[in-house]
């Protein structure tokens, strides 16, 4: 613990860090009186880009304002995440890593596939309402045509468990003749986030366009359960004869 210290003092001093062979990511580094905790100083250095790219994008956030609002040397981030770029992809796949572990954690395979279905599309819902950002950082991505996004070597293995989630829900309700047979799992996923994602990114244009306030309690309620009710419907449906 005493050589990861030594290291962290070096680095918010400006210095180089000596060769030490404590882990990364361990117990309270004490320094200068305070406790300093890598693990902690990287969660920090996160947040305060998810929060800069998603307010002013990847050309406009700056490490220094990154380094500010995450109180912490420049350095540091340099020294965790090797430049803005890098740093920008791991807040990328904390993102999405963020969303398919708290999807795991709604436990679809315990429910009938119906509402299984229903718990999915709700939770995907709301959690683009409470995660402002997650819509944000996806904008900006996809402004840059998923440039960074196709840099990631876990990207793929993140969503994984999602896929294998809605298959199960997909087969389950197909042998119970709940669901309509032969439905792509990656395809409803999509039409499931676009209902979602294409209100809440437009809500403010749209309000203006049909004088209505899409961002209204009640609005937002009802939205739930109209994609509810047009994904059931869909997967509820005997399939289209050619």
């Amino acid at each position: 613990m005493e050589g990861g210290a030594a290291k962290l003092r070096a680095m918010t001093r400006g210095g180089k860090p000596r060769a030490s062979s404590a882990p990364r990511g361990g117990g309270a580094l004490r320094a200068a009186g305070a406790s300093r905790d890598p693990e902690r100083t990287r969660a920090a250095i996160l947040q305060a880009a998810i929060t800069e790219i998603s307010a002013k994008s990847l050309n406009g956030a700056r490490v220094d304002a990154i380094a500010k609002r995450a109180g912490v040397n420049k350095r540091m981030i340099y020294h965790y995440f090797g430049d803005k770029q890098g740093l920008y992809l791991v807040v990328l796949e904390e993102t999405y890593g963020a969303i398919r572990a708290a999807e795991i954690g709604l436990n679809l395979a315990e429910l009938d596939p119906v509402a299984g279905m229903r718990r999915l599309v709700l939770f995907t819902w709301r959690y683009f309402i409470e995660h402002p950002e997650f819509l944000s950082l996806l904008a900006t991505e996809n402004f840059n045509r998923a440039a960074y996004l196709k840099r990631s070597k876990r990207i793929r293995h993140l969503h994984a468990p999602l896929v294998g989630m809605i298959s199960d829900l997909l087969a389950r309700g197909a042998k119970q003749k709940l669901f309509r047979a032969a439905v792509d799992p990656v395809e409803l996923y999509i039409s499931i986030a676009a209902l979602g994602f294409f209100y809440l990114s437009n809500r403010h244009t749209l309000s203006t366009i049909f004088g209505r306030d899409l961002s209204a309690p009640q609005r937002l309620t009802e939205r739930a359960e109209h994609i509810v009710e047009m994904i059931l419907a869909y997967l509820q449906s005997p399939p289209r004869r050619p």
